[in-house]
């Protein structure tokens, strides 16, 4: 069986952007940006690439990160690579190719970070104080667009 896991280390490009589906199961997206930076050996110059990477992430992570995560914050992200294609208003055709992430965290390179376990309720199912309460879906798949309803 072939496996698409990707791992990233980059930085936040904007705040993540938390929204709550229909289901009551929060969802989050974010950008990073991943800088590769090598010495050329004919010039003997630096050159510098950068690559963006949108992120999409749900459930409890997905609290969790929005509510640790802002702009510019060093971050590892473990996830699958998966293509999205829409339809603009305009009858374009737009695809994407985003990490879907499995985890995310801060890097600890340059950083320290403190960690808080946050509150499970039974059935290991996490619960915010702060989402509407929504019937647990366990086992239910993660391979839909950001903003569409899982079914």
């Amino acid at each position: 069986m072939a496996d698409n896991t990707i791992t990233v280390v980059g930085n936040v490009t904007r705040d993540p952007e938390l929204k709550f589906l229909n289901s009551g199961q929060a969802a989050i997206r974010l950008s990073i940006a991943v800088n590769r930076r090598w010495q050329n050996r004919q010039t003997q110059e630096w050159e510098e690439r950068v690559s963006y990477f949108e992120v999409t992430g749900y459930g409890s992570m997905a609290e969790n990160a929005a509510n640790s995560l802002q702009k510019g914050a060093r971050v590892v992200v473990t996830g699958r690579l998966e293509q999205r294609s829409w339809e603009t208003e305009n009858g374009d055709k737009r695809s994407i190719v985003e990490i879907n992430a499995d985890e995310i965290a801060p890097s600890l390179r340059w950083a320290t970070a403190v960690v808080t376990r946050t509150p499970r309720a039974e059935g290991g199912n996490f619960q915010s104080s702060e989402r509407p309460a929504a019937a647990a879906r366990p086992n239910e798949p993660t391979t839909y667009a950001f903003d569409e309803e899982p079914f």
